[in-house]
């Protein structure tokens, strides 16, 4: 049974606790074996946690003994980002500016996780202060591609994703504030989950830019989003039976999302679209001027914001730095605090025109990613390459996170290629039943 252990869902895990026949104590031990002993191990975990896991596994195993598990997880062992707190851990958010930065108590959304019975296997590596689509970090590790050995990973939450894409950890718990959950879980061939803004609280969670912050599961299937949701929120996991997709409008979004759409992301997406008109979807086109705008103000509104938060800290020692995340924050000087207001004004605005276009239609669906993982060593050696592919990883992705939309991205029959689906926000519910049922159509 344990040789399965590493491909099996956090939610195939979970029944298998409950029916007596996983002991969650060995479970744990598996997972932190396998990263002990994996080639890449320490390029995905920044570090790991194992006398805490060990600790609730044996708490796990004692309430599955005594019939009272907390939930369909209990028992079942994730990882975290690095920037999510963990008391007497370090957090360094992939960055030398905080390298010993060591919190006093857990993050609000770890503790629920906790509560719920998850075991804690360590904190993984990301894009430093994650700032980056990429995954590339030659300040602390940057972790492999699970279909390419010479591409990254994606990011910001490249650990999260190969933790789960590697065997070396059931789920992943990942932050998301331009594309950071989708894009290592599109280029990894895994289902992440971008919630609305303030859908999780972020207390104790390491900001890049607050405003537009969220957190989000990734793992090897939708039942796992749903159920890792639930345990993040404290609330009850969308029932996702008898879950169809006949009759449902999708509209695939025609405004910058295909520009520059490379040939497998773009043969990827088309056959998705087709699957899921085979499978009963409605499939019409949409436009929409808005979305461009959008975008535009996106170096205003996210940069000023997460160099007004980062600004004293990476001025007192900018020498630690990847200069290209160096020079991406710093790009934030260049708006006046009346460029933030008017663009934040803007930018409301454009998002009450958006939801008005989507009202007729279930989803929106577009490519995860235009483009496919670039190559590590050339994103190192040549600075305008790092930056054009950097802006076109995340080009698509954003748009949700301007929006306030919550995503979900689902892998392709194309290596390293997602299709995702956005509604409105506070729509998770919906969302995780609609995916639940492409799901079965993209097989």
């Amino acid at each position: 049974m344990t040789k399965t252990w590493a491909n099996m869902t956090a939610a195939e895990l979970g029944r298998e606790i409950a029916a007596g026949r996983v002991n969650p104590v060995e479970l744990t031990e598996f997972f932190l074996d396998a990263i002990a002993l994996s080639s890449v191990g320490d390029r995905i975990y920044a570090r790991t946690t194992p006398d805490r896991a060990r600790a609730e596994a044996m708490a796990a195993n004692s309430r599955a003994k005594s019939g009272l598990r907390r939930g369909p997880l209990d028992g079942v062992p994730i990882s975290w980002k690095d920037l999510f707190d963990t008391a007497g851990t370090a957090t360094e958010a992939g960055s030398a500016l905080l390298r010993g930065r060591t919190p006093e108590q857990d993050a609000r959304v770890l503790r629920a996780a906790t509560a719920a019975g998850l075991v804690c296997l360590g904190k993984t590596h990301m894009s430093e202060l994650a700032f980056s689509g990429l995954g590339l970090n030659p300040v602390t590790a940057t972790p492999p591609c699970l279909n390419d050995p010479r591409a990254v990973p994606g990011g910001s939450s490249s650990g999260a994703a190969t933790s789960v894409a590697f065997g070396l950890a059931p789920a992943a718990i990942g932050s998301d504030t331009g594309g950071s959950v989708r894009i290592p879980s599109a280029w990894n061939d895994l289902v992440g989950l971008k919630t609305s803004a303030g859908r999780l609280p972020l207390g104790g969670t390491v900001p890049l830019a607050t405003s537009f912050d969220t957190i989000g599961p990734i793992a090897h299937s939708v039942e796992d989003c749903a159920l890792l949701l639930a345990a993040l929120e404290q609330g009850i996991a969308t029932d996702l039976r008898g879950a169809d997709l006949s009759g449902l409008r999708l509209a695939v979004l025609e405004t910058v999302v295909l520009d520059d759409l490379r040939d497998a992301p773009g043969a990827g997406f088309d056959d998705a679209v087709r699957r899921l008109s085979k499978a009963g979807a409605v499939i019409t086109r949409l436009a929409a001027p808005e979305v461009a705008e959008a975008l535009r103000l996106a170096a205003i509104v996210v940069t000023a914001e997460a160099y007004g938060i980062w600004r004293d800290t990476i001025e007192a020692a900018p020498d630690k730095m990847f200069r290209p995340i160096l020079d991406r924050f710093r790009s934030g000087a260049d708006y006046s605090a009346a460029d933030y207001v008017a663009s934040w004004r803007r930018l409301d605005t454009l998002r009450q025109t958006f939801a008005r276009r989507i009202a007729t239609v279930d989803a929106v669906i577009l490519p995860t990613s235009p483009i496919l993982p670039p190559d590590a060593r050339r994103l190192l050696d040549d600075a305008a390459y790092y930056a054009g592919e950097n802006l076109l990883a995340l080009r698509n992705t954003r748009i949700a996170n301007l929006l306030d939309m919550p995503v979900l991205t689902l892998p392709t029959a194309r290596p390293s290629c997602g299709i995702s689906f956005m509604m409105q926000a506070g729509a998770e519910s919906r969302l995780l039943r609609l995916g639940a049922a492409a799901e079965q159509a993209l097989r």
